[in-house]
């Protein structure tokens, strides 16, 4: 029984393998080659359009065009900058000043919202929503800015417009030094009949974002924290988006928006509001462009004649940063704000495991080292499991010639052989189960790990040592130019370029140093652990698994293969102390022997 048990976790490691290798070199490459194909589609589709006479404007205009259309209010920040559109009041232009596209700092900032006339446009709006009613403002209307000149922390705008009906419209713009957007509207009744007016918001993009993931690890899409009989994290995405066409949540309070996979535009009500939320897609018909919008509106308000009201909403537009998000959260009362971070299922592995990394960090300032303390607390947490597996498979190692002989002399016997093994088990004190507990263990760590490093943007750009400038992409160098003493990029060579590139259908030719480390630490470790219960094709794969995950894991964000790299480490030097107290030869006092042997001396 515990040799088919043990054959059940051989397959269980070796079908993981294979479904990683398969997502690697099969699903992630026909994703890229779908997501070309779908956005050259577009490009001919608006190619098509601009050749008609007539229609509503195209998206081909540059970003100095398409903000010249109308008048702006400039917006400065610490973290932000950008400008209003006083034409629709709607915010459209904006850069996150502390993030950059490369991680050289002089590379451009990364944008976050562009104007309508560009392609791929990207904005937020709010407005009112009311029936038969003339005058009341849409999103082409122009509004007059009566108050302040640059939107800052601590220096409002407010923007003005009245309705040929006697609705006086007012609009109070605040900004904080972060990311999060204060918009206080207030509608005064100046007519001489009642009116009824429900609040809108909406996060508007036009096409599908450049740079989309297509990625099971990351969501990308709408996401919110919607619902009547308590929040409820609602994701939906791209792909689900357009296929369901409409998606409909009745919510109390909660946040609604658009995420990427490290920004988020998001509106927040308050909370003790009710709110009817819609994730829909419509397609242009001039130009066959996908339009993704997330909306709520609110009940409708009555006013009197003489009489105003006063809606107050919040909208965060920025970097999901953990600490500000959670800040957010606690302050507005916004539920579960923090998980616009998308945790994964493991999310109680995957949220204290980015605690503890963040604590490490702000200590030791820098995230690589931070990453090497990471590793010693897990391997302190699991060390009485991991100790009782390594001391069993010591003990499987040392009863090695004994077990083969058996084997050898039962061979023709499974039943007489099978009792036998048992019973040598028993008298060793051997549960060859134990052993292959470490192993198990590690898959959940590997998915919260990878989740880490892929989602958060605290990974983005941190640099480690040497020339590891972002934990979170792959290792830069590669044995194709010999790690850079060759002055060549293969990434740069047109007609190699794309194939080599990480991610790119021979991506896993690109090995950089870390990846050969890992695959090294990960063949010494093995070589330390006895493989008994399993027959010879299956020892022949766990042979060749070193190599194949040097070659997978090359792929990954070279934090995580920091990570393993020292984990392998701290596993040998304990599986050589183990070792070394049940008296049982191991491969590094074999290598110093051999090495230290006089000439002519065996061994």
């Amino acid at each position: 029984m515990q040799d088919e048990t043990k054959r059940m976790i051989a397959f269980v490691v070796i079908a993981g393998l294979l479904m990683l290798a398969y997502q690697m070199f099969v699903l992630d490459p026909q994703a890229k080659v779908a997501q070309a194909a779908h956005q050259r589609a577009v490009a001919e589709q608006a190619a098509t359009a601009v050749s008609a006479p007539a229609g509503p404007p195209q998206p081909n205009l540059s970003r100095p065009q398409a903000l010249s259309v109308g008048p702006r209010v400039r917006i400065d920040t610490p973290s932000l900058r950008g400008s209003l559109a006083l034409r629709g009041a709607r915010l459209d232009d904006l850069y996150l000043k502390n993030y950059h596209e490369l991680p050289d700092k002089r590379s451009p900032e990364v944008e976050l919202l562009r104007p309508e006339g560009m392609a791929n446009a990207y904005f937020a709006e709010q407005g009112w929503l009311a029936a038969n009613l003339p005058g009341v403002p849409t999103p082409t209307t122009q509004w007059t800015l009566t108050s302040g000149d640059t939107l800052s922390p601590g220096h409002p705008v407010v923007l003005t417009f009245a309705a040929p009906g006697g609705l006086s419209f007012t609009r109070r713009i605040e900004i904080d030094a972060q990311s999060m957007f204060t918009v206080t509207d207030t509608v005064a009744n100046l007519g001489a009949s009642p009116v009824s007016l429900a609040p809108y918001v909406s996060v508007q993009r036009q096409g599908l974002p450049k740079g989309l993931a297509q990625s099971n690890i990351v969501h990308e899409g709408a996401i919110g924290v919607l619902g009547l009989d308590g929040p409820q994290l609602r994701l939906s995405s791209y792909k689900d988006w357009k296929k369901k066409s409409e998606i409909d949540w009745t919510s109390k309070g909660g946040w609604f928006g658009v995420t990427d996979k490290y920004w988020m535009t998001a509106f927040i009500p308050a909370q003790s509001e009710t709110i009817d939320a819609k994730a829909r897609v419509t397609t242009d018909q001039a130009t066959g462009i996908d339009i993704y919008e997330t909306t709520y509106s609110s009940k409708s308000r009555a006013i009197a004649p003489g009489a105003q009201i006063t809606e107050v909403s919040h909208l965060f537009a920025g970097a999901k940063t953990v600490p500000v998000l959670n800040a957010y959260g606690a302050a507005l009362g916004a539920p579960r704000f923090g998980d616009a971070v998308d945790w994964g299922n493991l999310w109680f592995l995957t949220k204290p495991i980015f605690s503890l990394l963040e604590f490490f960090y702000q200590h030791v300032g820098n995230f690589g080292v931070a990453i090497l303390m990471l590793t010693i607390v897990i391997r302190l947490i699991t060390f009485p499991l991991a100790n009782k597996g390594f001391e069993m498979g010591v003990k499987m190692k040392k009863i090695q010639p004994e077990l083969q002989a058996l084997q050898k002399r039962l061979k023709d016997d499974p039943t007489a052989q099978q009792k036998e093994m048992m019973a040598l088990y028993a008298r060793e004190k051997v549960n060859p189960i134990t052993g292959c507990i470490p192993i198990l263990f590690q898959i959940p760590v590997f998915y919260s790990l990878t989740k880490l490093f892929t989602v958060t943007i605290e990974m983005r750009h941190a640099p480690f040592f040497g020339w590891i400038h972002d934990l979170s992409a792959p290792d830069p160098t590669t044995f194709l130019n010999l790690f850079g003493l060759i002055p060549w990029d293969p990434a740069t060579t047109p007609a190699i370029g794309g194939l080599l590139a990480v991610g790119g259908m021979l991506g896993f030719l690109h090995v950089g140093v870390w990846p050969l480390l890992y695959g090294a630490s990960m063949w010494l470790s093995q070589s330390m652990t006895p493989q008994t219960g399993i027959d010879p094709t299956q020892q022949l794969i766990f042979k060749f698994m070193p190599i194949m995950f040097t070659f997978i894991l090359a792929q990954y964000a070279v934090g995580l293969l920091i990570y393993w790299t020292w984990s392998s480490l701290i596993t040998i030097l304990q599986q050589y102390v183990m070792m070394r107290r049940f008296k049982v030869d191991n491969p590094i006092d074999d290598f110093f022997a051999r090495f230290s042997a006089k000439p002519g001396t065996p061994g």
